[in-house]
């Protein structure tokens, strides 16, 4: 007899229905399993024989071929041995009922007969939303994953504990709920953030500004300065004055980490602004995303957060280069032979760097002690282009004992915050009918459509732009930090004023910045 049971698999972001096809036929006892299966979905066929017999069932002693079918796509991880072992039953007779016609199935079979979790459920119940097909089917997952498959509505999801359990509920001996989370009720309730508070950085004024400007405006920064300035706590603040995650972000940050297999049952949701810190030894596939099954690397577990590349010179220049088209198109395309992936990539750089290797650059208190070549050779791991993409590049000085002994520190995070939203609910106003949500997002002819600057400030910079030879990409992110920061100060043109403080925060394209 064979038996159709409906699946899905995931192809990068998105799920795919895959039928499983199974046949039970008389013959020497063999397990064949075909349709392009890698090693955890090959090793389901020992899972799920030892699953079925110590579930209180009986496994055929004969000749079982198991398809999965598109055959041309790769199918990977353990989540087929729920419809494989469906599939079984159904062809030897010991599932009784037509129920398992609507359900798309997918979990992962321990010895025993439990269900367990598999990465990729919020995003499978995502896409048989959206499949038309799909209809009034039900989505049968392990119960590890009934929180995150629960979010979406529009689709019925079943959460199971064990084969046995999902046997009697399709024959209709016992009755399982879908599972329905309230996201905004989970939003309510989601704990206050704990982060470093921009009134604990001693002095830099003028950084904290620019911090300041850069969350407002979704910008990319570099902090460059001598060890000991307060680069990495800057950086570290930073996420203290982002405004919250809207509902929509939240349900796209946790599907990424869904596929990524970081989802868990202590932390089924994505709540908080997600804040990744890559080692420098990382490589370009972990950065990037890829790998022999690609998965989705740092800079897209960073979406909608912050991507910190603490020492930014320490990581390979191959991996800092590979950073350049993320960094423009706010999304990744990973290839491989048989497909290629998109995954998103809509984070904030935020970079700290030394001068020279030594560190001692320009600091007055302390000789540095590198050659121009050796400065040059450091500072040559940032190319043009990608400087060209980071939007502040400020200069940190090292403090002086009376700013270490200052009693008023500046001011709290959630002041800053409360400019900060404002600032970002003027862009989005702004912004929203173009599918756009802050500043830095703006390109082409939209930069001189929805930055008008006043006569003064155009002299300015185009001034500036003579003297300094400014790329043209440089010029155009010149003009969105000076729109941010008139968004700051609630002004629907950019003066001179605001063009004069975005021309400072292009610390390395100044003459005197050069070796």
């Amino acid at each position: 007899m064979l038996a159709v049971v409906n699946s899905l698999a995931l192809a990068g972001l998105e799920a795919q229905a895959v039928q499983v096809e199974v046949d039970v036929s008389p013959g020497l006892p063999c397990f064949d399993l075909v349709g392009l299966p890698d090693t955890a979905v090959r090793e389901s066929k020992e899972r799920v024989r030892t699953a079925i017999r110590n579930s209180g069932f009986e496994f055929p002693a004969k000749r079982i071929t198991v398809n999965l079918a598109p055959a041309v796509m790769k199918k990977e991880g353990p989540g087929f041995d729920l419809p494989i072992a469906v599939g079984i039953l159904l062809s030897t007779g010991q599932l009784q009922g037509d129920l398992w016609q609507r359900c798309f199935f997918a979990g992962e079979l321990s010895l025993n007969g439990d269900i367990r979790s598999i990465p990729g459920v919020l995003s499978m119940a995502w896409s048989l939303k959206n499949l038309a097909e799909a209809g009034d089917h039900l989505l049968v997952i392990p119960e590890g994953n009934g929180f995150e498959a629960g979010l979406v509505s529009g689709i019925k999801a079943i959460p199971v504990q064990t084969l046995q359990e999902l046997v009697a509920f399709l024959q209709g001996e016992n009755q399982i709920n879908p599972i329905r989370i309230d996201l905004e009720q989970v939003i309510s309730s989601r704990p206050v953030e704990q982060h470093l508070n921009f009134n604990q950085v001693r002095g830099q004024s003028a950084a904290k500004r620019a911090i300041e400007i850069a969350a407002a405006g979704g910008h990319n920064v570099l902090l460059m300065g001598p060890p000991g300035s307060g680069k990495t706590m800057l950086a570290r603040s930073l996420i203290s004055i982002l405004p919250p995650l809207e509902p929509e972000e939240i349900l796209e940050v946790s599907r990424i980490y869904s596929v990524a297999g970081l989802l868990s049952r202590e932390q089924p949701l994505v709540l908080q602004r997600p804040f990744r810190t890559p080692h420098h030894t990382a490589s370009t596939a972990s950065i990037i995303g890829g790998g022999k099954h690609p998965r989705p690397g740092e800079i897209s577990l960073a979406t909608y957060g912050v991507l910190f590349l603490d020492e930014m010179m320490e990581f390979r220049k191959d991996v800092l280069e590979a950073l350049r088209q993320p960094l423009e198109d706010r999304q990744v395309t990973v290839s491989r032979v048989q497909a290629s992936y998109v995954y998103p990539a809509d984070f904030m750089l935020v970079a700290t760097a030394n001068p020279c290797p030594c560190g001692f650059l320009g600091d007055p208190d302390h000789e540095c002690c590198c050659t121009p070549y050796q400065v040059q050779k450091y500072r040559q791991k940032l190319s043009g282009p990608l400087l060209d993409r980071i939007d502040l590049q400020i200069e940190v000085p090292r403090l002086t004992l009376a700013e270490l002994h200052q009693e008023n520190h500046g001011e709290d995070s959630s002041r800053i915050r409360e400019r900060v939203i404002q600032a970002r609910q003027r862009q989005l106003h702004r912004l929203k009918r173009f599918g756009l949500y802050c500043n830095a997002q703006i390109k082409g002819s939209l930069v001189s459509r929805l930055c008008p600057i006043e006569p003064k400030g155009l002299k300015l910079l185009q001034a500036a732009f003579a003297k300094l030879g400014f790329s043209m990409r440089a010029y155009d992110r010149i003009i969105k930090i000076a729109r941010t920061i008139a968004d700051l100060d609630g002004s629907s043109l950019i003066s001179d004023q605001h063009v004069a403080e975005a021309l400072q925060y292009r610390f390395l394209d100044r003459p005197y910045a050069a070796v």
